[in-house]
């Protein structure tokens, strides 16, 4: 057990066991669905997606943590003490508290912390790009007959034909690597850019649905320093974007729910970039959320 070196924030043992049950009870509202057709050997074509394209689990997301700077107290002895990135310190009780190892994440997940910080800050200086209307998803199924199609059991709205007829009238503009990667091979060279890896930093614009949906890997990836309110919040708006990418799509999604934003019309490419304008306004705000809690996560002591 360490003595604290200055008087961080902290929570009265009654406090953060409230908090930590109400967290999982938010989760809870997310995930039992998935847990619950995973049981059963079934797929979800929306919901499904946050919990398997990325590497957060739903044990793991359900765990709640204050993040750097707050002292639990009197939980010492807890599970939560015990946790990767924890240390105990002297809350004056018998027990100590517990508080995130700020020393240790530092130094640790440097690397990450470095690239988070370009990346999120290089994006939110960027003007909103609005004008891609979703069509990498259909890239993704260019040429399908060709090249088989993701997805398979979904069919597609306007059919193979009507897709490939599609892509091929509007210009593709997508600048997001790890959408762009997922493209047939006939569809990556009609992208007005070839995003990779290497240009990640440069190419990535708040107005990229993919980009904002991010914004909970970066929360994840820095927890436990980032508070799980924060990631929970960049959660809700992944949820509501992977719904927008969806319904924009070419799979006729009806069967599940689903009404589409028909970007084959004018009035569906306004729907469009306006609920994406919308979600860019709103994820520029958790994107400088998270810059703040890496700058008072640089600002703690050791």
């Amino acid at each position: 057990m360490v003595t604290q070196t200055m008087s961080f924030t902290e929570l009265s043992r009654e406090q953060h066991r409230a908090r930590a049950i109400d967290h999982q009870r938010a989760v809870a509202r997310f995930a039992e669905g998935f847990l619950q057709r995973r049981q059963a050997g079934k797929k979800h074509p929306v919901e499904d997606f946050l919990f398997t394209y990325y590497s957060h689990t739903p044990g793991q997301l359900s765990r709640w943590h204050p993040g750097a700077g707050v002292v639990l107290a009197e939980a010492g002895s807890s599970e939560q003490a015990t946790w990767k990135f924890y240390t105990t310190v002297d809350d004056g009780t018998p027990a100590g508290g517990a508080t995130v190892d700020v020393a240790r994440f530092r130094e640790e997940r440097a690397e990450m912390i470095d690239f988070a910080r370009r990346l999120l800050g290089t994006t939110a200086a960027k003007p909103a790009q609005l004008g891609c209307f979703g069509l990498h998803e259909w890239a993704m199924v260019y040429q399908s007959q060709k090249h088989g199609q993701r997805h398979d059991e979904v069919p597609l709205r306007l059919g193979a034909a009507g897709t490939d007829d599609l892509v091929e009238s509007l210009s593709i503009k997508c600048t997001h690597f790890d959408a762009f990667r997922f493209y047939t091979p006939s569809a990556k060279p009609l992208n007005a850019q070839q995003p990779t890896r290497e240009t990640q930093v440069q190419m990535e614009q708040p107005g990229c649905l993919h980009a904002n949906m991010d914004l909970y890997k970066w929360a994840y990836k820095l927890t436990p320093a980032i508070s799980s309110d924060l990631l929970l919040e960049c959660f809700d708006l992944a949820w509501r974007i992977r719904e927008l990418d969806m319904r924009a799509s070419p799979y006729d999604l009806r069967a599940w729910g689903y009404e589409p934003v028909r970007i084959e019309e004018p009035s569906g490419r306004a729907e469009y970039a306006r609920t994406q304008k919308s979600f860019s306004e709103e994820a520029q705000v958790l994107r400088g959320k998270i810059l703040s809690a890496l700058d008072h996560l640089e600002a703690l002591p050791a």
